[in-house]
This record gives C-alpha cells, sequence and structure tokens, in this order.
C-alpha cells in the first residue's frame, strides 16, 4: 500500500466544546499532583545515605524541577551540586554551606532539614518513591501544557498547523523526559554480539543489516544496520533523489520492509511515478518523442504497478517539515507499521524550531542532524538522509574537478559528526567540457564513501541510467538496451 500523508486538521469535530474548554482553565486553581510525602523520603534516603542514594536519583533522570515544594527543589538541586563537586555530604556540614551560600532560608530553615533527615523512610521504598515523584511530574507537565495550549488556541493564532506542531511536540517532550533508558550490561552486549556472529557465520545475511541492493556498497558496509544514519551527499542534479528511492524501493519491494519516505523537495505523485517507471525498466521520455509502449512494455509496468501497490512504502510530503513533527511521525509509523527503514530528502529543507536555531542557520541544521541520529538510535531502525554539498568540486581542476569530498557538506560540519556513513554521489559527465568527453563519460557514476564508521571506505563504481532515473552496478547501459 502506497499512502502520501500530509499536514492535517482534525476536522472530525470531537474536540473539546468551549465549554470544556472553560472548565480545563477553571482547574487551574486546584491543587496540582504531588507526593510530599515521598519527595521527603527521598531527600531523607539521599541524606542518610549519599553515596548509595544519590548516584541511583541521578540515573534515573531525577531533576530539581519533578519536585513540587520550592524548599524541596532548592536542597535537591544543592545536594546535586556537592555530589558531582565530590564534596561530603553530611548535615552538620550541609547546613554550613546552605548558610555561606544564602540558601538555607530557602531550604526551609536548620528545623526543616533536620525534620527531612529524621524522616527515617523505609531503604526498600526508594524506587518506589522516586517513581510516584516522577508520576506526579509528569501530571503536572501535562496539565500545564494543556493549559498553555487551551490559551493558545482561544488567542486564535494565525499558524494553526504551528501551534498543533508545537503542542505535539511540547507532549512527546513530556514522555520522552519521563523515560529512563537502562544501559544494557556488558554481559548482555557480549551475548549479543555472539549471537550476531553465528548467525554471520550460518550464512544469514539479514544479521548483518538490510541490503542496499548494491553490491559492493553492501560489502563495504555489511548492509545497513538498526541505529545507523548514512548521509548521501551530492550537488544538485547528481541522482542523489533517485540512489535514495532505489534503495527505498529494493528495500521495501524486495526485501518486504515497511519503509517510510519523507520528501521535502517531491511531491508523493512524483515519486511514486519515479517508482513505478524506474523498475518497469521504461522510459517515460520516450512517450514524448511519439513512442508508442508494445505488450512488453505494458506488461511490466502492470507487474512494477501490482509490486508497489501491495508494498509497505510510506510517503509523506510535508514541505519544510520540522525535526519534531518528522520525529513524531516516525514514532506513529514505527508503532503502527512496524517500519524498519526511513528515507529523507533532504537535510537543508528541514526546520527547527527552537529559540536557539532561530537566529543560526549552522546550530538549525546541527539540531536537525541531531535530532535524525537520535531518531534512528531511538526507533532501532537505518535512516538514509539526502544533503547538499558547497560548490567546492566545481572549484577544483584538473582530475580532481567534480570529486566532492566530506568537507563540502553545506553548512555545519556536525553532520558528519553525527553520520555513521557518509557517501559522497557525482557523475563524471556532469563536468565533461566538450559533447565528446560527456558521451565518453555518459553513465559513469561514483559513490565515494567517505566515511564509515564501522566498515572500509572507498570508491563505488555505479551506472546511472537516465532516462530511467536509475543507479546500477556494472558497465553503463548501451542505448537500447531497454
Amino acid at each position: 500500500m502506497v499512502s502520501a500523508e500530509v499536514t492535517a486538521s482534525n476536522a472530525s469535530g470531537k474536540g473539546p466544546s468551549l465549554q470544556q474548554g472553560a472548565t480545563a482553565l477553571e482547574d487551574v486553581t486546584r491543587a496540582l499532583p504531588h507526593a510530599v510525602g515521598p519527595e521527603k523520603s527521598l531527600l531523607s534516603s539521599m541524606l542518610q545515605d549519599p553515596q548509595e542514594y544519590m548516584g541511583v536519583a541521578i540515573e534515573e533522570r531525577l531533576t530539581k524541577e519533578h519536585f513540587y515544594l520550592p524548599a524541596h527543589a532548592t536542597l535537591y538541586g544543592f545536594l546535586i551540586e556537592l555530589f558531582e563537586g565530590g564534596q561530603e555530604i553530611e548535615l552538620v556540614s550541609l547546613i554550613q554551606k546552605l548558610i555561606d551560600r544564602g540558601l538555607l532560608d530557602r531550604v526551609g530553615g536548620p528545623a526543616a532539614l533536620t525534620d527531612i533527615y529524621t524522616y527515617a523512610p523505609s531503604p526498600g521504598h526508594f524506587r518506589h518513591h522516586l517513581t510516584l515523584v516522577k508520576d506526579k511530574f509528569v501530571l503536572r507537565s501535562i496539565i500545564q501544557n494543556s493549559n498553555e495550549a487551551i490559551a493558545r488556541a482561544y488567542d486564535a493564532p494565525d499558524e494553526v498547523a504551528e501551534l498543533l506542531d508545537s503542542v505535539e511536540a511540547s507532549v512527546l517532550a513530556i514522555r520522552e523526559g519521563s523515560e529512563t533508558v537502562k544501559a544494557p550490561t556488558i554481559k548482555q552486549s557480549v551475548n549479543e554480539v555472539i549471537e550476531q556472529f553465528e548467525k554471520i557465520c550460518a550464512g544469514d545475511k539479514g544479521a548483518q543489516g538490510i541490503p542496499t541492493g548494491y553490491e559492493v556498497l553492501d560489502r563495504m558496509t555489511s548492509g545497513l544496520k538498526p541505529g545507523e544514519m548514512f548521509v548521501v551527499a551530492a550537488r544538485p542534479s547528481m541522482g542523489k533523489t533517485s540512489f535514495m528511492m532505489n534503495i527505498a524501493e529494493h528495500i521495501c519491494i524486495d526485501q518486504g520492509k515497511p519503509t517510510m519516505v519523507f520528501s521535502c523537495e517531491m511531491s508523493a505523485f512524483q515519486l511514486v511515478q519515479r517508482v513505478l517507471f524506474s523498475r518497469a525498466k521504461f522510459a517515460m521520455s520516450s512517450l514524448s518523442r511519439g513512442y508508442t509502449p508494445n505488450k512488453g512494455d505494458l506488461q511490466r509496468i502492470q507487474r512494477a504497478s501490482l509490486e508497489l501497490s501491495n508494498a509497505k512504502l510510506f510517503i509523506d510530503d510535508t514541505p519544510g517539515i520540522t525535526i519534531n513533527e518528522l520525529r513524531a511521525k516516525a514514532r506513529r509509523k514505527k508503532r503502527d507499521e512496524d517500519i524498519q527503514f526511513i528515507a529523507i530528502d533532504y537535510l537543508q529543507l528541514m526546520k527547527s524550531k527552537t529559540k536557539q536555531a532561530e537566529n543560526s542557520r549552522e546550530r538549525e541544521i546541527a539540531e536537525i542532524s541531531a535530532g535524525i541520529k537520535g531518531l534512528a538510535k531511538e526507533l532501532g531502525i537505518p535512516i538514509i538522509i539526502l544533503a547538499q554539498l558547497n560548490r567546492g568540486p566545481e572549484s577544483r581542476t584538473g582530475k580532481s574537478l567534480g570529486v566532492p569530498r566530506m568537507s563540502d557538506l553545506r553548512e555545519s560540519g556536525s553532520i558528519e559528526q553525527d553520520a555513521d556513513m557518509v557517501g559522497l554521489l557525482y557523475r563524471t559527465a556532469y563536468y565533461a567540457e566538450s559533447q565528446e568527453d560527456k558521451e565518453a563519460e555518459a553513465g559513469k557514476a561514483e559513490l565515494v564513501l567517505a566515511k564509515n564508521r564501522n566498515g572500509e571506505t572507498g570508491h563505488i563504481p555505479l551506472t546511472f541510467i537516465a532516462e530511467l532515473m536509475r543507479f546500477e552496478t556494472g558497465e553503463p547501459a548501451k542505448e537500447g538496451d531497454y
């Protein structure tokens, strides 16, 4: 099934009524969810045995914002500061340090500290109480975000889609902040490595990664592995979208793996048209020259259309999609369809709405790049993202003319750092000066694997069939071969 997802407003009519909205605003006068007893329990345990419990709190990503009472939040923040600074934590010296910093009154004075210290909770209840405190913080965050969303909705913003994106991002941020990712033990990691090794020895090619359909690339990379970000960069008109879609086609049709494509530049119709006729080996440009498809052409087109219709290929052609919106959509598709691969066209057309990115394009690109890498790790799937190169290849001379380098990546060196693999795509015919040279170089293409975190790098020869918008391995196809 091929589907194009675009941003749309919910017009079901099942949203909250104005009366319900007013009620929600009135509810802010009620006491917010809190758990003062468990908060005291946590602080008491940390004061009595900081080496045991401070580490647990940090591991569980407990912050001072999780505490409802300002006094408790101030005390916890100070305890974290002391613990991370390697200073000893005990009641008498703690009181003196709070006096020196002018914080004693803010935590309730000596009597409040003594009361917390002598609260004497059961040590076995620490994690349970920590969960209660974090749960109450989540509830408060939901209420706060909901009230802010209601207030902004009543203000009738001009950009409804932007408001919807912001609200969704804030809710997702609550979930991300409430989840604690447990680091695997060394025994678990060793067992996983040995299990993969045994599968590879047994001839299970899928254990190494998802094949791209390009033999040399697969041999050098061992396939596209979970959690990896593969950046494919090129100058305009080099065919990077075709290369990406050739890989996506192989994965979703030949490998049968659910695939999602985010296209900021081309529409879903254009992408499907490309994939269908490229797979059918039919040159659409021949129709403009008066060519009439024969029986063989029609059979190949029909077969390709059936294969593509039955494939789990999901295309979202939202222009200028934000990184938060993309991550939200990808998470939903992973949950609903168990997608195994994501392709994005292309990085520089995406947006980031954070305040830090407002005044710095380099910072914005860095946030998008880091967000894509984080998404690959979070979902446990490989992601290919296209990127533009600067004009560096055109400025070179001699045999280096047109040959891209990793330093040509536009606007941010963070792309190089975040990527597990970087492939630089170019076609020599594009830079040929004479018609004779263009004809001699026709069809020749190359992918320079400039970075491969877990394997070798090098040059991968490819063939570009312009009429089919298709990259293949082997010698360039001669006229009349398709």
